[in-house]
């Protein structure tokens, strides 16, 4: 999404190779995370299916794949709301969807090798509202949760290193 409204970005350095901590990336749970299950749970969101083919049947949109240098998913709805709506799209619907009342959030995660044989592992997120009230409320609503939000996307970062590590034996 070259526009949004709101951008938020993390990365971590992993010493593991890049075809690992991508794997490990695209396949890890969230529910290992004590952590982001307790935040899921206050936020009312499904507990089952923490990783990206599970958010898959909770609303994400898988974007683009590209093995192993990035992976990219969405989401639409009204967040700041009890009951978000979430839309249940396809990628060519999702990057088309434009009906006021609602905002589309894109994520990625990127490995990029570093010269000593790591991987900086970035991860992005992008908000953009389709209207000037959604805007207004989800910026109320991102006021309260961005902090919660980064925690969720830091953790993913060292559950990631962590196991990628770990399955390559290096630290």
């Amino acid at each position: 999404m070259p526009h949004y409204d709101v951008r938020a970005s993390y990365h971590i350095r992993v010493n593991a190779p890049i075809e690992t901590v991508y794997s490990v990336a695209r396949s890890l749970d969230m529910r290992a995370s004590r952590l982001v299950r307790c935040l899921f749970r206050l936020r009312r969101l499904p507990g089952y299916g923490l990783n990206l083919d599970g958010m898959t049947k909770w609303g994400f949109v898988l974007l683009a794949d590209q093995p192993p240098q990035e992976f990219v998913f969405g989401l639409i709805g009204r967040f700041w709301t009890a009951t978000p709506q979430l839309q249940s799209v396809s990628p060519d619907a999702f990057v088309k969807f434009d009906r006021p009342g609602f905002a589309k959030a894109a994520g990625n995660m990127a490995f990029i090798p570093q010269a000593d044989g790591s991987v900086r592992v970035k991860t992005e997120t992008r908000i953009l509202c389709l209207d000037k009230t959604s805007r207004r409320r989800f910026r109320m609503y991102w006021l309260l949760i961005s902090p919660f939000s980064g925690l969720v996307r830091k953790e993913w970062l060292r559950l990631i290193k962590e196991r990628a590590e770990a399955l390559s034996g290096r630290k």
